[in-house]
């Protein structure tokens, strides 16, 4: 099936999907900020430039979408029916950045909580008390 809007207007969209401050970013800072959690965000010196930073803690927190961080077996992990190759590619790609900044920063003495798009829409309450917990536990 053809797309449904010219490839000029197609790459405008995409090009305009925000990559920091997402609505679920927002989502996580405004709880642990309200449980009296201080962090930092998108710190440039640390590799991956993590979401959020938790200094006291020394942990970051990363907060993935489902389609660009290629979550195993959600359904929203799917792959664009046109220019398969390239999709492919691009998402291979994130996953390999992903795997490596996650091994520098443990190698620095960093802890990491990776949190899901899905989780966050599906199971809000329950997947903070879960990074409220994996923070608090050192």
């Amino acid at each position: 099936m053809a797309d449904i809007v010219s490839r000029e207007r197609r790459s405008w969209n995409m090009a305009r999907i925000k990559g920091k401050d997402t609505s679920i970013e927002i989502k996580v800072r405004k709880y642990l900020f309200s449980h009296g959690f201080r962090y930092r965000k998108n710190v440039n010196y640390l590799p991956g430039k993590p979401d959020i930073v938790l200094p006291k803690y020394r942990t970051v927190i990363f907060v993935h979408g489902c389609f660009w961080h290629r979550h195993p077996g959600c359904k929203d992990a799917t792959i664009p029916k046109t220019r398969t190759d390239f999709w492919q590619h691009k998402f291979d790609r994130n996953v390999y950045n992903d795997k490596k900044n996650k091994e520098k920063l443990i190698e620095t003495g960093w802890r990491i909580i990776t949190v899901w798009e899905c989780e966050i829409e599906k199971r809000f309450e329950e997947t903070m008390n879960r990074i409220e917990t994996e923070i608090k536990n050192e």
